[in-house]
């Protein structure tokens, strides 16, 4: 009857089935996901799985859920459904994210599930398919919104760093210049690039142009603080975790952090000392009643005049700098190499004339400013999702008449 919920077990909604063994070496290039307990993780040429298709961790990695939507291949780390028994797809995506994992986990130090005791989970969905799709929707609606946003962000971000490399790492608009062929550029913007390339300590650079340090470009601040002396402040707190999870800083009160961090200001960069093998370079995102403190482990870096955010931004993910960078780490662990400050700012780096620079931040800096935008929004659009999703799942919010509500957002 529409509107009702039952409770059953996870084994008489859906069952789950174990992945499949691909060794690293019997995988072609294609086009078909490879899912392991912590999401796509690479592309094969066949397919094991017809799509859409849900996927959770079996071993390791456990709590995440992912909806594949083409045919895909779940590697043997991982829970497939292998059948939905007339659920919806999706929305069997959002109820498993409800499901508490780690209770059904062997509690060995490495994690793991059995899908049997997993079937035998307690669960409560509802019975009409069309309230199903209409909790899809809603939760999906907001899923895709934060996907396309991300791919937005990628996309204005790579066109930024395109036109710094071809600007100051490959110098395209000089070597035109230098062979008679028209740039490109307005005409006023062409006349900036020199018109040939000298030698340098750095090799061939635009005449005009200098070499200097790292450290001319920005200044390293070290104003510290201690959020654990205001347990009752909250804080966005720009961790090493937190970047790795998105770039999202995670919003804290002062008691939760318990160690001395450097302070944050909008008109900064966070560049990674820590395994700098790893491209952690930060364009923060700081709102002026914002108290926002980082992690020791990054420097943080305030743009000299006349080089802006977008300038030391794109220079500090260049990879030239970047393996610059790596050529300075100490430290025997692999998993705790460091490059020290001092030695990163000591880099050598090719500075342009100042018109060129500022042309650039014109230009590439809107480009930055829309993926602050597209985070900020999917910022927005995740909390909504992770308010909704429970609410939904479990009955406490209600969908009324699902197919119509469909149908009016087709």
């Amino acid at each position: 009857m529409a509107g009702e919920w039952r409770e059953a077990a996870l084994g008489d909604v859906i069952e789950l089935k174990r992945g499949y063994d691909l060794p690293q070496q019997n995988r072609q290039p294609g086009t078909v996901p490879i899912v392991s307990s912590s999401g796509v993780t690479d592309y094969h040429s066949e397919a094991m799985v017809e799509g859409p298709g849900v996927v959770t961790g079996r071993y390791g990695t456990l709590g995440q859920v992912f909806f594949i939507e083409q045919n895909f291949w779940p590697l043997n780390t991982t829970l497939y459904v292998r059948d939905f028994k007339g659920n919806h797809p999706r929305f069997v995506s959002y109820f498993l994210r409800g499901l508490d994992f780690m209770a059904y986990s062997d509690k060995a130090a490495v994690p793991g599930l059995n899908r049997n005791h997993l079937h035998q989970a307690c669960v409560c969905v509802p019975v009409d398919s069309g309230e199903q799709r209409a909790i899809a929707h809603i939760l999906g609606t907001l899923d895709d919104k934060i996907e396309l946003n991300q791919r937005m962000s990628e996309t204005l971000e790579g066109m930024a760093r395109a036109l710094f490399k071809s600007w100051f790492v490959d110098f395209d608009p000089v070597r035109a210049r230098a062979d008679g062929r028209d740039p490109g550029l307005p005409k006023p913007l062409a006349k900036l690039f020199p018109v040939r390339l000298v030698d340098s300590e750095l090799g061939e650079i635009p005449e005009g142009w200098e070499v200097g340090c790292f450290g001319d470009l920005g200044e390293m601040l070290r104003d510290q603080e201690n959020p654990f002396d205001s347990p009752d402040t909250a804080f966005r707190h720009f961790s090493i975790p937190a970047f790795d999870d998105g770039q999202w800083p995670r919003d804290e009160l002062g008691e939760s952090i318990k160690s001395l961090k450097f302070r944050v200001s909008s008109d900064v960069i966070l560049l990674s000392k820590l395994n700098p093998e790893i491209d952690r370079v930060w364009l923060v995102d700081v709102r002026p009643n914002d108290r926002a403190v980082c992690s020791t482990e990054f420097l943080v870096l305030r743009p000299r005049s006349p080089v802006g955010r977008t300038f030391a931004y794109c220079l500090a993910r260049a990879p030239v700098f970047r393996q610059g960078i790596e050529s300075l780490v100490t430290g025997t662990s692999k998993s705790h190499q460091r490059a020290q400050a001092g030695s990163i700012l000591g880099l050598r780096v090719v500075r342009p004339r100042t018109a060129l620079v500022e042309a650039f931040e014109r230009m590439a800096g809107s480009l930055l400013e829309r993926c602050l935008e597209c985070r900020r929004e999917s910022r927005t659009l995740t909390a909504l999702r992770d308010v909704l999703l429970p609410k939904l799942i479990s009955g406490e919010l209600r969908v009324k008449d699902g197919a119509r509500f469909i149908e009016a957002g087709a």
